[in-house]
Protein backbone atom coordinates (compact mmCIF):
# COMPACT_ATOMS: atom_id res chain seq x y z
CA UNK A 1 0.00 0.00 0.00
CA UNK A 2 2.76 2.46 0.91
CA UNK A 3 4.64 1.62 -2.31
CA UNK A 4 1.53 2.20 -4.46
CA UNK A 5 0.87 5.44 -2.61
CA UNK A 6 4.41 6.62 -3.35
CA UNK A 7 4.08 5.79 -7.06
CA UNK A 8 0.75 7.66 -7.27
CA UNK A 9 2.16 10.71 -5.49
CA UNK A 10 5.23 10.68 -7.76
CA UNK A 11 3.06 10.48 -10.90
CA UNK A 12 1.01 13.43 -9.68
CA UNK A 13 4.15 15.43 -9.04
CA UNK A 14 5.49 14.66 -12.52
CA UNK A 15 2.15 15.66 -14.06
CA UNK A 16 2.08 18.95 -12.21
CA UNK A 17 5.68 19.69 -13.06
CA UNK A 18 5.47 18.83 -16.72
CA UNK A 19 1.94 19.85 -17.58
CA UNK A 20 0.06 20.99 -14.55
CA UNK A 21 0.06 24.70 -15.12
CA UNK A 22 3.59 25.65 -14.05
CA UNK A 23 5.18 28.56 -15.91
CA UNK A 24 6.69 27.35 -19.16
CA UNK A 25 5.08 23.92 -18.95
CA UNK A 26 5.11 22.07 -22.30
CA UNK A 27 1.68 20.53 -21.93
CA UNK A 28 -1.51 21.78 -20.27
CA UNK A 29 -3.46 19.89 -17.66
CA UNK A 30 -6.31 18.07 -19.42
CA UNK A 31 -9.47 16.27 -18.50
CA UNK A 32 -8.59 12.98 -20.19
CA UNK A 33 -5.07 12.68 -18.81
CA UNK A 34 -5.29 14.29 -15.38
CA UNK A 35 -8.85 14.85 -14.16
CA UNK A 36 -10.86 11.84 -15.34
CA UNK A 37 -8.77 9.31 -13.35
CA UNK A 38 -9.46 11.32 -10.19
CA UNK A 39 -13.19 11.43 -10.92
CA UNK A 40 -13.26 7.70 -11.56
CA UNK A 41 -11.61 6.88 -8.24
CA UNK A 42 -13.30 9.42 -6.01
CA UNK A 43 -16.48 10.82 -7.56
CA UNK A 44 -18.28 8.63 -10.07
CA UNK A 45 -19.70 6.23 -7.51
CA UNK A 46 -22.18 9.03 -6.73
CA UNK A 47 -21.90 11.24 -9.83
CA UNK A 48 -23.58 9.03 -12.44
CA UNK A 49 -27.13 8.33 -13.61
CA UNK A 50 -29.36 6.73 -10.99
CA UNK A 51 -27.18 7.76 -8.07
CA UNK A 52 -27.49 10.37 -5.32
CA UNK A 53 -25.45 13.19 -6.86
CA UNK A 54 -27.29 15.85 -8.91
CA UNK A 55 -25.16 15.53 -12.05
CA UNK A 56 -23.07 12.93 -13.85
CA UNK A 57 -19.27 13.19 -14.12
CA UNK A 58 -18.73 10.17 -16.36
CA UNK A 59 -17.46 12.13 -19.36
CA UNK A 60 -15.92 15.42 -20.43
CA UNK A 61 -19.26 16.51 -21.87
CA UNK A 62 -20.89 15.85 -18.47
CA UNK A 63 -18.19 17.55 -16.41
CA UNK A 64 -17.24 20.60 -18.50
CA UNK A 65 -20.30 22.77 -17.65
CA UNK A 66 -19.54 22.24 -13.95
CA UNK A 67 -15.79 22.90 -14.11
CA UNK A 68 -15.72 26.06 -11.97
CA UNK A 69 -18.13 24.58 -9.43
CA UNK A 70 -16.01 21.42 -9.21
CA UNK A 71 -12.91 23.50 -8.52
CA UNK A 72 -14.67 25.48 -5.80
CA UNK A 73 -16.01 22.37 -4.10
CA UNK A 74 -12.71 20.51 -4.07
CA UNK A 75 -10.46 23.38 -2.98
CA UNK A 76 -12.80 23.99 -0.02
CA UNK A 77 -12.85 20.21 0.61
CA UNK A 78 -16.64 20.11 0.49
CA UNK A 79 -16.30 17.40 -2.16
CA UNK A 80 -15.86 14.53 -2.06
CA UNK A 81 -17.60 14.48 1.33
CA UNK A 82 -15.51 12.90 4.09
CA UNK A 83 -16.11 13.92 7.68
CA UNK A 84 -13.81 11.64 9.67
CA UNK A 85 -10.97 12.99 11.80
CA UNK A 86 -7.82 11.94 9.86
CA UNK A 87 -5.89 11.35 13.09
CA UNK A 88 -8.29 8.59 14.25
CA UNK A 89 -8.30 5.32 12.34
CA UNK A 90 -7.68 4.48 8.70
CA UNK A 91 -10.51 3.72 6.30
CA UNK A 92 -10.45 1.85 3.02
CA UNK A 93 -13.28 3.91 1.50
CA UNK A 94 -11.72 7.31 2.26
CA UNK A 95 -12.72 9.35 -0.79
CA UNK A 96 -11.07 12.60 0.28
CA UNK A 97 -8.60 14.09 -2.20
CA UNK A 98 -4.89 14.54 -1.72
CA UNK A 99 -3.70 18.10 -2.05
CA UNK A 100 -1.94 17.27 -5.32
CA UNK A 101 -5.20 15.97 -6.77
CA UNK A 102 -6.93 19.20 -5.77
CA UNK A 103 -4.12 21.16 -7.41
CA UNK A 104 -4.54 19.20 -10.64
CA UNK A 105 -8.27 19.92 -10.82
CA UNK A 106 -7.68 23.61 -10.06
CA UNK A 107 -5.00 23.81 -12.75
CA UNK A 108 -7.30 22.16 -15.29
CA UNK A 109 -10.01 24.76 -14.64
CA UNK A 110 -7.59 27.71 -14.57
CA UNK A 111 -6.14 26.67 -17.96
CA UNK A 112 -9.54 26.58 -19.64
CA UNK A 113 -10.85 23.11 -18.73
CA UNK A 114 -9.35 21.46 -21.84
CA UNK A 115 -10.52 17.98 -22.87
CA UNK A 116 -7.17 16.77 -24.16
CA UNK A 117 -6.14 13.91 -26.40
CA UNK A 118 -8.53 10.95 -26.54
CA UNK A 119 -5.58 8.54 -26.37
CA UNK A 120 -4.85 9.78 -22.85
CA UNK A 121 -8.33 8.86 -21.65
CA UNK A 122 -8.42 5.81 -19.32
CA UNK A 123 -10.86 2.99 -19.94
CA UNK A 124 -14.33 3.84 -18.70
CA UNK A 125 -15.39 2.22 -15.44
CA UNK A 126 -17.91 -0.56 -16.05
CA UNK A 127 -20.56 0.56 -13.57
CA UNK A 128 -23.52 -1.79 -13.06
CA UNK A 129 -26.75 -1.06 -14.89
CA UNK A 130 -29.72 0.60 -13.21
CA UNK A 131 -27.74 2.77 -10.81
CA UNK A 132 -26.62 -0.17 -8.64
CA UNK A 133 -23.27 -0.12 -6.87
CA UNK A 134 -23.07 -3.90 -7.30
CA UNK A 135 -25.14 -5.82 -9.85
CA UNK A 136 -27.53 -7.93 -7.73
CA UNK A 137 -28.30 -11.61 -8.22
CA UNK A 138 -31.71 -11.31 -6.59
CA UNK A 139 -34.05 -8.30 -6.36
CA UNK A 140 -37.03 -7.82 -4.05
CA UNK A 141 -39.50 -5.10 -4.95
CA UNK A 142 -40.74 -2.91 -2.11
CA UNK A 143 -44.19 -1.38 -1.84
CA UNK A 144 -45.31 1.46 -4.07
CA UNK A 145 -45.93 4.53 -1.92
CA UNK A 146 -47.69 7.69 -3.05
CA UNK A 147 -45.96 10.55 -1.27
CA UNK A 148 -48.27 13.59 -1.21
CA UNK A 149 -47.10 17.07 -2.13
CA UNK A 150 -47.79 18.19 1.44
CA UNK A 151 -48.97 16.89 4.79
CA UNK A 152 -50.09 18.45 8.05
CA UNK A 153 -46.98 19.85 9.74
CA UNK A 154 -45.03 18.01 7.01
CA UNK A 155 -45.40 14.79 9.05
CA UNK A 156 -45.69 11.37 7.44
CA UNK A 157 -45.13 8.81 10.18
CA UNK A 158 -42.72 5.95 9.73
CA UNK A 159 -44.34 2.72 8.63
CA UNK A 160 -43.32 -0.81 7.79
CA UNK A 161 -44.41 -3.09 4.98
CA UNK A 162 -43.58 -6.80 4.69
CA UNK A 163 -42.81 -8.35 1.32
CA UNK A 164 -41.87 -11.95 0.42
CA UNK A 165 -38.15 -12.48 -0.08
CA UNK A 166 -38.65 -15.05 -2.85
CA UNK A 167 -35.91 -17.18 -1.29
CA UNK A 168 -37.17 -20.75 -0.90
CA UNK A 169 -34.00 -22.16 0.68
CA UNK A 170 -31.46 -21.00 3.26
CA UNK A 171 -29.31 -18.45 1.44
CA UNK A 172 -26.04 -16.75 2.33
CA UNK A 173 -26.09 -13.24 0.87
CA UNK A 174 -22.81 -11.41 0.32
CA UNK A 175 -24.19 -7.89 -0.16
CA UNK A 176 -27.42 -5.93 0.36
CA UNK A 177 -28.27 -2.68 -1.40
CA UNK A 178 -31.37 -0.47 -1.07
CA UNK A 179 -32.54 1.88 -3.84
CA UNK A 180 -35.47 4.31 -3.70
CA UNK A 181 -36.89 5.59 -6.96
CA UNK A 182 -37.60 9.03 -5.44
CA UNK A 183 -34.63 10.00 -3.24
CA UNK A 184 -35.73 13.66 -3.06
CA UNK A 185 -38.57 12.75 -0.67
CA UNK A 186 -36.90 9.80 1.05
CA UNK A 187 -35.77 10.39 4.64
CA UNK A 188 -34.85 6.74 5.00
CA UNK A 189 -35.59 3.28 3.73
CA UNK A 190 -34.23 0.40 5.80
CA UNK A 191 -34.73 -3.30 5.17
CA UNK A 192 -35.16 -5.88 7.91
CA UNK A 193 -35.34 -9.68 7.94
CA UNK A 194 -38.25 -11.43 9.65
CA UNK A 195 -39.48 -15.03 9.81
CA UNK A 196 -42.75 -15.31 7.96
CA UNK A 197 -45.69 -14.41 10.20
CA UNK A 198 -49.20 -15.34 9.08
CA UNK A 199 -50.54 -12.30 10.94
CA UNK A 200 -48.60 -9.94 8.70
CA UNK A 201 -50.18 -9.18 5.35
CA UNK A 202 -47.87 -8.51 2.43
CA UNK A 203 -48.07 -4.96 1.13
CA UNK A 204 -50.01 -3.66 4.15
CA UNK A 205 -48.73 -0.69 6.15
CA UNK A 206 -48.08 -1.15 9.86
CA UNK A 207 -47.37 1.73 12.22
CA UNK A 208 -48.11 3.19 15.63
CA UNK A 209 -49.81 6.51 15.93
CA UNK A 210 -47.32 8.90 17.51
CA UNK A 211 -48.86 11.54 19.78
CA UNK A 212 -47.81 15.00 18.59
CA UNK A 213 -48.58 18.57 19.58
CA UNK A 214 -50.12 21.15 17.27
CA UNK A 215 -46.69 21.87 15.73
CA UNK A 216 -46.21 18.23 14.78
CA UNK A 217 -43.60 17.63 17.50
CA UNK A 218 -43.72 14.25 19.25
CA UNK A 219 -44.64 14.56 22.90
CA UNK A 220 -41.62 13.90 25.14
CA UNK A 221 -41.16 10.22 25.91
CA UNK A 222 -41.76 9.01 29.43
CA UNK A 223 -38.92 7.75 31.59
CA UNK A 224 -37.44 4.57 30.15
CA UNK A 225 -39.48 4.69 26.94
CA UNK A 226 -37.58 3.84 23.76
CA UNK A 227 -38.20 4.23 20.06
CA UNK A 228 -38.99 0.53 19.81
CA UNK A 229 -41.82 0.97 22.32
CA UNK A 230 -43.13 4.13 20.74
CA UNK A 231 -42.77 3.30 17.06
CA UNK A 232 -43.69 0.20 15.07
CA UNK A 233 -44.31 -1.82 18.24
CA UNK A 234 -47.11 -3.93 16.80
CA UNK A 235 -46.59 -7.55 17.92
CA UNK A 236 -46.70 -8.80 14.33
CA UNK A 237 -43.50 -6.95 13.53
CA UNK A 238 -41.56 -7.36 16.75
CA UNK A 239 -39.48 -10.20 15.33
CA UNK A 240 -38.08 -8.01 12.56
CA UNK A 241 -34.31 -7.55 12.78
CA UNK A 242 -32.51 -4.25 13.15
CA UNK A 243 -31.93 -2.49 9.82
CA UNK A 244 -29.68 -4.67 7.65
CA UNK A 245 -29.11 -1.96 5.06
CA UNK A 246 -30.47 1.56 4.81
CA UNK A 247 -30.82 4.35 2.33
CA UNK A 248 -30.09 7.62 4.17
CA UNK A 249 -29.18 11.09 2.85
CA UNK A 250 -25.66 10.93 1.44
CA UNK A 251 -25.10 7.29 2.41
CA UNK A 252 -24.21 4.74 -0.22
CA UNK A 253 -26.78 2.15 0.79
CA UNK A 254 -24.63 -0.84 -0.21
CA UNK A 255 -23.56 -3.19 2.58
CA UNK A 256 -20.91 -5.33 0.88
CA UNK A 257 -19.54 -8.25 2.87
CA UNK A 258 -17.58 -9.84 0.01
CA UNK A 259 -14.20 -8.12 0.61
CA UNK A 260 -14.38 -9.39 4.19
CA UNK A 261 -15.03 -13.01 3.22
CA UNK A 262 -18.32 -12.83 5.13
CA UNK A 263 -22.05 -13.08 4.49
CA UNK A 264 -25.46 -12.98 6.17
CA UNK A 265 -27.72 -16.01 6.33
CA UNK A 266 -31.32 -15.53 5.20
CA UNK A 267 -33.34 -18.62 6.18
CA UNK A 268 -35.85 -20.02 3.71
CA UNK A 269 -39.19 -18.26 3.82
CA UNK A 270 -37.82 -15.11 5.43
CA UNK A 271 -39.80 -11.95 4.71
CA UNK A 272 -38.21 -8.62 3.86
CA UNK A 273 -39.64 -5.79 5.95
CA UNK A 274 -39.26 -2.29 4.53
CA UNK A 275 -39.14 0.55 7.06
CA UNK A 276 -40.07 3.73 5.21
CA UNK A 277 -40.09 7.40 6.08
CA UNK A 278 -40.88 10.15 3.59
CA UNK A 279 -40.84 13.93 3.79
CA UNK A 280 -43.07 15.85 1.31
CA UNK A 281 -41.32 18.43 -0.86
CA UNK A 282 -44.23 20.09 -2.69
CA UNK A 283 -44.56 17.56 -5.51
CA UNK A 284 -46.63 14.38 -5.41
CA UNK A 285 -44.56 11.34 -6.42
CA UNK A 286 -44.74 7.56 -6.21
CA UNK A 287 -41.70 5.83 -4.73
CA UNK A 288 -40.94 2.28 -5.84
CA UNK A 289 -37.98 1.06 -3.75
CA UNK A 290 -36.07 -2.14 -4.40
CA UNK A 291 -33.48 -4.13 -2.48
CA UNK A 292 -30.80 -6.15 -4.27
CA UNK A 293 -28.81 -9.10 -2.95
CA UNK A 294 -25.73 -10.86 -4.22
CA UNK A 295 -25.64 -14.56 -3.41
CA UNK A 296 -22.49 -16.10 -1.90
CA UNK A 297 -21.09 -18.88 -4.06
CA UNK A 298 -20.13 -20.89 -0.99
CA UNK A 299 -20.78 -20.89 2.73
CA UNK A 300 -18.54 -18.27 4.36
CA UNK A 301 -16.26 -18.74 7.36
CA UNK A 302 -17.60 -15.62 9.04
CA UNK A 303 -20.98 -14.06 9.63
CA UNK A 304 -21.56 -10.31 9.36
CA UNK A 305 -23.53 -8.91 12.29
CA UNK A 306 -25.05 -5.44 12.50
CA UNK A 307 -25.15 -3.69 15.88
CA UNK A 308 -26.95 -0.45 16.67
CA UNK A 309 -25.84 1.35 19.83
CA UNK A 310 -28.18 3.99 21.26
CA UNK A 311 -28.36 5.95 24.45
CA UNK A 312 -31.59 6.57 26.39
CA UNK A 313 -34.45 8.16 24.49
CA UNK A 314 -36.78 9.42 27.21
CA UNK A 315 -37.25 13.11 27.97
CA UNK A 316 -35.64 12.88 31.39
CA UNK A 317 -32.32 11.85 29.84
CA UNK A 318 -32.53 13.23 26.31
CA UNK A 319 -33.62 16.88 26.08
CA UNK A 320 -31.42 19.35 24.18
CA UNK A 321 -31.90 22.81 25.75
CA UNK A 322 -32.88 25.72 23.55
CA UNK A 323 -29.84 27.65 22.37
CA UNK A 324 -27.33 25.06 23.63
CA UNK A 325 -24.39 24.88 21.20
CA UNK A 326 -22.54 21.85 22.60
CA UNK A 327 -24.97 19.54 24.40
CA UNK A 328 -23.54 16.12 25.29
CA UNK A 329 -26.04 13.29 24.96
CA UNK A 330 -25.99 10.35 27.37
CA UNK A 331 -23.59 7.88 25.83
CA UNK A 332 -24.64 4.66 24.17
CA UNK A 333 -23.05 1.47 25.42
CA UNK A 334 -23.09 -2.21 24.44
CA UNK A 335 -21.12 -4.96 26.19
CA UNK A 336 -19.89 -7.72 23.90
CA UNK A 337 -20.44 -11.36 24.76
CA UNK A 338 -18.34 -12.70 21.88
CA UNK A 339 -14.98 -12.04 20.31
CA UNK A 340 -15.66 -9.86 17.26
CA UNK A 341 -13.86 -7.95 14.53
CA UNK A 342 -15.21 -4.45 13.98
CA UNK A 343 -15.11 -3.50 10.29
CA UNK A 344 -17.62 -0.70 9.68
CA UNK A 345 -18.99 2.32 11.58
CA UNK A 346 -21.57 5.01 10.88
CA UNK A 347 -23.09 7.77 13.05
CA UNK A 348 -26.73 8.78 12.73
CA UNK A 349 -28.23 12.02 14.07
CA UNK A 350 -30.51 14.68 12.61
CA UNK A 351 -30.14 18.38 11.83
CA UNK A 352 -28.69 19.35 15.21
CA UNK A 353 -26.11 16.57 15.23
CA UNK A 354 -22.62 18.01 15.75
CA UNK A 355 -20.15 15.18 16.38
CA UNK A 356 -19.90 11.54 17.34
CA UNK A 357 -17.04 9.45 18.70
CA UNK A 358 -16.90 5.63 18.63
CA UNK A 359 -14.67 3.94 21.21
CA UNK A 360 -13.87 0.49 22.55
CA UNK A 361 -13.08 -0.07 26.21
CA UNK A 362 -11.24 -3.38 26.61
CA UNK A 363 -11.64 -5.68 29.63
CA UNK A 364 -8.30 -4.45 31.01
CA UNK A 365 -9.57 -0.84 30.96
CA UNK A 366 -7.61 0.22 27.88
CA UNK A 367 -9.56 2.61 25.65
CA UNK A 368 -9.27 2.90 21.85
CA UNK A 369 -10.85 5.49 19.57
CA UNK A 370 -12.26 3.85 16.43
CA UNK A 371 -13.88 6.76 14.60
CA UNK A 372 -14.30 10.45 15.32
CA UNK A 373 -16.66 12.54 13.19
CA UNK A 374 -16.09 16.10 14.48
CA UNK A 375 -18.26 17.80 11.82
CA UNK A 376 -21.30 15.62 11.39
CA UNK A 377 -23.49 16.50 8.40
CA UNK A 378 -27.02 15.12 8.16
CA UNK A 379 -26.86 15.45 4.37
CA UNK A 380 -23.83 13.14 4.22
CA UNK A 381 -24.43 10.25 6.59
CA UNK A 382 -21.41 8.28 5.56
CA UNK A 383 -20.37 4.74 6.41
CA UNK A 384 -16.70 4.27 7.30
CA UNK A 385 -14.98 1.02 6.30
CA UNK A 386 -12.00 0.28 8.54
CA UNK A 387 -8.87 -0.44 6.52
CA UNK A 388 -8.08 -3.32 8.87
CA UNK A 389 -10.53 -5.08 11.21
CA UNK A 390 -10.22 -4.20 14.88
CA UNK A 391 -10.22 -7.39 16.95
CA UNK A 392 -12.25 -6.89 20.10
CA UNK A 393 -12.46 -9.60 22.79
CA UNK A 394 -15.48 -10.73 24.75
CA UNK A 395 -16.27 -8.43 27.67
CA UNK A 396 -15.31 -5.24 25.83
CA UNK A 397 -17.66 -2.26 25.61
CA UNK A 398 -18.54 -0.25 22.53
CA UNK A 399 -19.23 3.37 23.50
CA UNK A 400 -20.75 6.17 21.41
CA UNK A 401 -20.51 9.81 22.52
CA UNK A 402 -22.53 12.42 20.65
CA UNK A 403 -22.81 16.22 20.82
CA UNK A 404 -25.58 18.43 19.44
CA UNK A 405 -25.80 22.09 18.41
CA UNK A 406 -29.20 23.63 19.11
CA UNK A 407 -27.96 27.22 18.78
CA UNK A 408 -28.46 29.96 16.19
CA UNK A 409 -24.94 29.21 14.92
CA UNK A 410 -26.17 25.94 13.43
CA UNK A 411 -27.37 26.96 9.97
CA UNK A 412 -29.45 23.77 9.67
CA UNK A 413 -31.26 24.31 12.98
CA UNK A 414 -35.04 24.45 12.36
CA UNK A 415 -35.75 26.32 15.61
CA UNK A 416 -33.06 27.16 18.20
CA UNK A 417 -35.72 28.42 20.62
CA UNK A 418 -37.13 24.94 21.24
CA UNK A 419 -36.05 22.19 23.60
CA UNK A 420 -35.48 19.16 21.38
CA UNK A 421 -36.45 15.60 22.32
CA UNK A 422 -35.84 12.21 20.79
CA UNK A 423 -38.09 11.58 17.79
CA UNK A 424 -38.37 10.28 14.25
CA UNK A 425 -38.80 13.52 12.28
CA UNK A 426 -35.81 15.50 11.01
CA UNK A 427 -36.65 18.45 13.29
CA UNK A 428 -36.47 16.08 16.29
CA UNK A 429 -33.29 14.20 17.18
CA UNK A 430 -31.68 10.80 17.35
CA UNK A 431 -28.35 9.42 18.47
CA UNK A 432 -27.46 6.04 16.96
CA UNK A 433 -24.13 4.43 16.28
CA UNK A 434 -24.20 1.71 13.62
CA UNK A 435 -21.48 -0.94 13.89
CA UNK A 436 -20.64 -3.76 11.47
CA UNK A 437 -18.84 -6.77 12.94
CA UNK A 438 -17.54 -10.17 11.89
CA UNK A 439 -18.07 -13.26 14.03
CA UNK A 440 -17.76 -16.99 13.47
CA UNK A 441 -20.54 -18.20 11.18
CA UNK A 442 -22.03 -20.30 13.98
CA UNK A 443 -22.56 -17.29 16.28
CA UNK A 444 -26.08 -15.91 16.30
CA UNK A 445 -26.72 -12.16 16.36
CA UNK A 446 -28.47 -12.33 19.72
CA UNK A 447 -25.34 -13.84 21.26
CA UNK A 448 -23.10 -10.90 20.35
CA UNK A 449 -23.76 -8.57 23.25
CA UNK A 450 -24.66 -9.06 26.90
CA UNK A 451 -26.59 -5.90 27.54
CA UNK A 452 -26.96 -2.28 26.57
CA UNK A 453 -26.02 -0.39 29.69
CA UNK A 454 -27.77 2.76 28.41
CA UNK A 455 -30.70 0.90 26.80
CA UNK A 456 -30.98 0.69 23.07
CA UNK A 457 -28.32 -1.60 21.57
CA UNK A 458 -29.63 -4.17 19.16
CA UNK A 459 -27.81 -6.77 17.08
CA UNK A 460 -29.06 -8.57 13.99
CA UNK A 461 -27.86 -11.15 11.52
Amino acid sequence: MEHRQFIWTLSLAVSLFSGGGAAGAAEPTTFNKDVLPILQRNCQACHRPGQIAPMSLLSYENARPWAKAIKQKVITRQMPPWNADPTVGKFSNDSSLQQMEIDLIAAWVDQGAIEGDAKDRPALVAWPDGGWQVQPDHIVKGPETKVPASAKNNVIEWFRVAMPSGLDKDTWVSSIEVKPSEPAVTHHICVHLMPHNEDVKYGERYWNEVIRDDRGVELPRKKGETAQQNLDARPALRDASEGEACYLPGLQSLMDYRPKGAAKLIPAGTDIVFSLHYTPNGKEVVDRPVVGFTIAKQEPARRYVSLTVRGPQDAENFAIPAGEANWKAPHGEAVLDQDVEIVWLSPHMHLRGKSMLFQVIYPDGRKQDLLNVPRYDFNWQLGYELAAPVKVPKGSKIITTAYFDNSVNNKFNPDPKQTVYYGGMVWEEMSSGFVGMLVDKHVKAGQVFVRAAQAGAHASE
